[in-house]
This record gives C-alpha cells, sequence and structure tokens, in this order.
C-alpha cells in the first residue's frame, strides 16, 4: 500500500488527521481521483495550484475597485492518455463592464486561444471558458469547453476555484484555475509587453509556487500550444 493510502486507512480507521498521528510532517496526498467513469478531478495543492482564501461575500477586487487588466492564468489537468497531471498557463486580458467580465488570451501567449465570460456576484465570479487548441499541436485543433467558478481572495489580485468540462470520450474532468493580476493597464504598451509565453509563476500566498513537473516537462510544447488542458480530452 503505497503511502497516500496508508495515510487515508488510517485517518478513516482513527478518525484523526494524519498529522496527529505522529508524522512528523503531513504525507502527500493522491491530488488526481477517478470517477469511475472515466473521468478525473485533479485537487487543488500547494505544489500546483492552491485553493482559494478568503470566504465568500467579502469585497472584491479590494483596493482597486475594478478587475480589469492583465492577469496571469494558470489551470491543472489530468492527461489520461499521457498518465500525468499538466499545468497550462496564459497572459489573458480581463475587460468588466458592470458586473461581467470578458476574458481572452494574448495571442502571443500561447498557440492555443483561451477565452471565458463571467459574472461577478460579490467576490464569486461563474461563468465559462473555451479554448481552440492549436492545429500542429497535441489535440490537433480541438475546441473545448466548459463551465468555471472562481473565488477572489480579498485582495483583489488572485482568483481561485474550479473548472468543469467534457472530455472527447464524454467523461466529466475537472481541475484547479488560478488567474494572478499582473497590470491594472491595457493600453497597447502594456499588452504587447506581455504579448508572449509567460515564463514565471503565479505569486501564492506565502510565497511564489513552483511549476510542478509535469508543467515543466511540457513546457516546450506548450510554447507551441499543443499541451493544453488534456484533463479534458485525453
Amino acid at each position: 500500500m503505497d503511502r497516500p493510502m496508508y495515510a487515508r486507512a488510517l485517518e478513516r480507521v482513527t478518525g484523526r488527521p494524519i498529522e496527529a498521528l505522529g508524522f512528523a510532517s503531513p504525507v502527500p496526498m493522491a491530488r488526481v481521483s477517478g470517477d469511475g467513469h472515466g473521468g478525473h478531478d485533479v485537487a487543488p495543492s500547494a505544489d500546483g495550484v492552491p485553493a482559494a482564501g478568503g470566504r465568500p461575500g467579502t469585497a472584491a477586487a479590494a483596493g482597486r475597485g475594478s478587475f480589469s487588466g492583465v492577469w496571469l492564468s494558470r489551470y491543472e489537468y489530468y492527461s489520461s492518455s499521457r498518465e500525468n497531471t499538466r499545468t497550462g498557463l496564459h497572459y489573458v486580458v480581463i475587460l468588466q463592464h458592470g458586473g461581467r467580465l470578458t476574458v481572452r488570451s494574448l495571442p502571443g501567449s500561447s498557440g492555443s486561444p483561451l477565452s471565458m465570460d463571467l459574472e461577478a456576484d460579490g467576490n464569486v465570479l461563474t461563468g465559462t471558458w473555451s479554448e481552440q487548441t492549436a492545429p500542429d499541436g497535441y489535440y490537433q485543433g480541438a475546441r473545448y469547453h466548459g463551465a468555471v467558478q472562481l473565488l477572489v481572495e480579498p485582495t483583489g489580485r488572485r482568483m481561485a476555484g474550479k473548472w468543469v468540462g467534457i472530455g472527447k470520450d464524454f467523461d466529466v474532468n475537472t481541475g484547479p484555475w488560478e488567474p494572478v493580476f499582473r497590470d491594472a493597464s491595457t493600453a497597447k504598451a502594456t499588452l504587447d509587453a506581455y504579448n508572449r509565453p509567460p515564463e514565471e509563476q503565479p505569486e501564492q500566498a506565502g510565497g511564489a509556487a513552483a511549476v510542478n513537473g509535469a508543467g515543466r516537462g511540457c513546457r516546450p510544447c506548450r510554447w507551441r500550444g499543443g499541451c493544453r488542458r488534456g484533463g479534458r480530452r485525453r
């Protein structure tokens, strides 16, 4: 029995968290779980996209008054055909009109254009996403889409939540999604500066998190837009 399964078995039997059972440090827990029908869920993690901070109902975009600007979008997905978790990055521009937000990726940040249409209710954002994969990439130009819900942290500088989407075999997949604020300007000079493949990682509460091993491994093809959102596909 591997350590995550052993840890979960101990917690079920004792009814206590693994840290309270004498372990010096937390035992790593499995991040990917199957639904028994071909779908996969990728859980938030400190090693990947962490869970959202704050609570629903707190002030949105605190200190700025608007979500408009350039954000670094990061999502994770499980690729069942490659049997690992992968990371995708885009620089996106958010434009806010009242309670509605449009999110569009900058064309130079990826060969797979990404878009979201969201509606704000306090600091909870709910809406849809779509991505058109690169014709010469791993998913050969296929278009994928689904739903997304994000919780804005009280600082207004980070959102975190989950996406849901249908894979190519009609399996339902989910995973974490994290846009992190970069610049409030949407001027041409600013957009030109971010119109490139992302190289840095989002700022996390308590410090910057490194990309997981799978994300580093797929960087060369990510720049070409090939290895995008495989958890929703295969």
